[in-house]
């Protein structure tokens, strides 16, 4: 080994190294290697046994307390992952038998609908029927009044055409023929013409 020599000035420290000199110059300084050279990196015999014992202490820790511990740990959690899961499913399948009961409700609501808008529209149209059947009823009647009143009137009035027809029937045939015409024979004359254009 060096010798050394340090200094302790204030807050410095000073180091100072030394060389050997050999005592003869012209000899060569040899240091001395031991014969049996320790491997640094093989741990020593304590050290292993401090190891070995330590991983005893932790296997058996982990064995009997701290794995126990962590698997009632894990065995809990999983259960309540599980019983999340079976409630989500039956959450699900109410949710399913809600949405069911409702389409079903809403089916036979839409057929009700139908049945009341179809049995709206079947007394819609009877009234119509009976109300239009009412108005022909009346129209009818007063055409049969109409036409009553209109033969009626014709009867009232072919008199008076059939005398004002005879009446120009006789004039036309006296200017024409220069004496007056039986009336008899102008009468049925003026019948039977204005029959004839009475069935045209």
């Amino acid at each position: 080994m060096r010798p050394a020599v340090v200094t302790v000035t204030g807050g410095l420290v000073e180091v100072d190294l030394f060389m050997p000199q050999a005592a003869d110059e012209g000899e060569e300084s040899h240091e001395e290697v031991p014969e049996t050279d320790l491997n640094p990196i093989f741990p020593e015999l304590k050290e292993i046994i401090w190891g070995f014992g330590s991983f005893i202490v932790l296997a058996v820790l982990m064995r009997y307390f701290l794995y126990p511990r962590l698997r009632t740990g894990m065995d809990a959690r999983y259960r309540l992952i599980q019983s999340g899961h079976d409630q989500a499913e039956q959450l699900t399948a109410s949710a399913k038998g809600d949405v069911a009961d409702y389409e079903s409700q809403l089916v036979a609501a839409r057929a009700d609908a139908v049945k009341r808008v179809d049995a709206a529209r079947a007394t819609l149209e009877a009234e119509r029927a009976e109300r239009l059947g009412e108005v022909n009823a009346r129209i009818a009647e007063r055409r049969a009044a109409a036409a009553s009143e209109v033969d009626d009137a014709r009867a009232a009035v072919q008199g008076d055409v059939e005398n004002a027809v005879r009446d120009v029937a006789t004039e036309a045939g006296r200017l024409a023929t220069g004496r007056t015409p039986d009336s008899a024979v102008v009468t049925e004359a003026v019948r039977d013409v204005m029959s004839a254009g009475a069935t045209r």
